[in-house]
């Protein structure tokens, strides 16, 4: 079994930009805990009123990592200039590879921006090894019917493979390291395993409901567990009806120097890449 390391709530939420009410887990004091995790901002069902203007985040630019954005409710709509464009509807995922350089923006989708209604969701930043951060940017557009499930014993749920593998099934997602991405769904009383790699970073974070964790250890709606890294299982038990979001992660043992939406290995890197942005490299967007 891997064993809880600590567990700690999210930072109190804010806004990102005007359409994005987060709250955000994981931070760079747990970088030696969380590689190759970044960062993870939650995306709290929040309710918007209708606008005729998409709310969002203009156009902004990454380095040297890949965003991922998971929808469980609402619409949203990506462009970036890799030429990666999309929309983004409940279910649905989206891997964005930074790289080399690249610039995007996210709003709600036009048409429910009219509508309003309920939008709930994370985003997730993941580090690139060295040897990955000049890669061409790219984008996967991932669809909720692509993404396999593993149905729960007695009816009790499900988990989607996002990422990775577990028990055969593999999620569609194209990482550069080992990464597992698992979105469980639970009914109450369920009881199932979460297996990942031993040696791998894993948390978890408990979106919804009450768990009991290896038969010993009760958490709560708005928590993240952090395990050690010896153990290839993790129990859980539902109290009631339960939403978790497992990550789990080959360790990138490198150095990092982040500098707002960059993440490189050293800060000469980091300089580079403010000018490379200044000079235009990344790309253009309206």
């Amino acid at each position: 079994m891997k064993q809880i390391k600590y567990i700690r709530k999210a930072a109190p939420p804010h806004m990102v930009g005007d359409g994005f009410k987060v709250r955000t887990f994981i931070s760079s004091a747990m970088w030696k805990d969380m590689s190759p995790f970044l960062m993870l901002d939650y995306i709290e069902p929040t309710t918007y009123l209708p606008t005729e203007y998409p709310r969002g985040v203009d156009v902004h630019p990454h380095k040297g990592f890949e965003t991922v954005s998971i929808l469980w409710d609402g619409a949203l709509a990506h462009e970036d200039s890799s030429g990666g464009k999309g929309k983004l509807f409940a279910g649905d995922v989206q891997w964005m590879t930074a790289g080399a350089g690249i610039l995007h923006k996210e709003f709600h989708e036009e048409e429910f921006s009219k509508k309003g209604g309920l939008l709930h969701g994370a985003q997730l930043w993941v580090n690139l090894p060295a040897k990955d951060k000049s890669t061409p940017p790219a984008y996967q557009d991932i669809r909720s019917n692509n993404i396999p499930e593993i149905q729960l014993a007695d009816d009790k749920g499900k988990i989607r493979i996002i990422a990775g593998e577990m028990n055969g099934v593999k999620g569609p997602a194209t990482t550069f390291t080992r990464i597992n991405i698992f979105d469980a769904h639970a009914k109450a009383d369920a009881s199932f395993d979460l297996n990942v790699v031993d040696g791998d970073h894993t948390t978890l974070l408990v979106l919804k409901g009450t768990v009991l964790i290896n038969d010993d250890k009760v958490a709560r709606e708005g928590e993240m567990l952090v395990f050690d890294n010896s153990g290839e299982k993790i129990h859980i038990q539902t109290n009631n009806e339960t939403h978790l979001l497992l990550l789990s992660g080959e360790p990138i043992t490198e150095p990092v120097a982040a500098y707002g939406p960059f993440v490189m290995n050293t800060q000469q890197e980091i300089m580079q890449a403010i000018d490379d942005y200044n000079a235009g490299k990344f790309g253009h967007l309206n």
